[in-house]
């Protein structure tokens, strides 16, 4: 099933209240430019975007005054599996559960994503290969790649538990930018995946993905006190 690029920011958006707690109830959105900006979208794909969440109940237009967030606690789904995230981290089996799902994920979203998906996916992977050149702050970015890559799975419960696991990006990107060498491995581990999905070469994606992840363990298994 296709969705718009409005329906891809929509959820991006709802990500942002519902997972990364990022807005609370009663928060005011950015200004549309900045918003916009961060988002890399055009303004109108914004506003049809925060137009979606208004029409469900999510965001509340106030003219002249701006967009704020309504009450979370009363959009509620019950297949929703965030509450996992609230568990008590254990790195190493999260990494375990990256291995296992997130090369499947690549492989499926590779068969699966339409064109404008696709597109969204190599746009992401191209603005997160600049912030690793630059050396420069990129968690956020490496979570909406591998977010948008769940997304294009089609399969809702994939979209659910990838963010779970992005309690590791944040420790596998300190551990991978202190070292040169490993940067340059993450560069090219992205550009290979980046390429197999480009060609729509499922099982190479699937492949490139799980030696993403593998290099991502040995990362981990490398920096001290991690695992501990």
């Amino acid at each position: 099933m296709s969705k718009a690029l409005s329906e891809m920011i929509a959820d991006d958006i709802l990500y942002m209240i519902k997972t990364e707690k990022r807005f609370n109830c009663g928060d005011k959105l950015p200004n549309e430019n900045d918003f916009s900006k961060e988002l890399n979208i055009n303004r109108a794909t914004l506003r049809e975007a925060i137009r979606i969440l208004a029409t469900n109940g999510v965001l509340d237009i106030k003219r002249g005054k701006g967009t704020f967030v309504r009450d979370m606690s009363e959009i509620h789904d019950k297949n929703d599996l965030s509450s996992l995230a609230q568990d008590d981290v254990d790195i190493k089996d999260l990494y375990e559960m990256r291995i296992i799902i997130e090369p499947k994920a690549a492989f499926l979203a590779t068969q699966r994503a339409t064109d404008s998906e696709l597109k969204h996916i190599l746009e992401l992977g191209e603005i997160l290969e600049q912030k690793l050149l630059e050396n420069s702050e990129r968690a956020r970015y490496e979570q909406d790649f591998h977010k948008a890559i769940a997304r294009a799975t089609h399969n809702k419960y994939m979209n659910q538990i990838v963010p779970i696991l992005f309690q590791v990006i944040y420790i596998a990107v300190e551990a991978s930018d202190k070292n040169e060498t490993l940067r340059l491995e993450t560069i090219r581990d992205h550009r290979l995946v980046m390429e197999f999905m480009k060609q729509r070469d499922a099982e190479g994606a699937m492949n490139a993905m799980r030696l993403h992840m593998l290099h991502a363990v040995r990362v981990m298994e490398n920096s001290t006190n991690y695992y501990d």
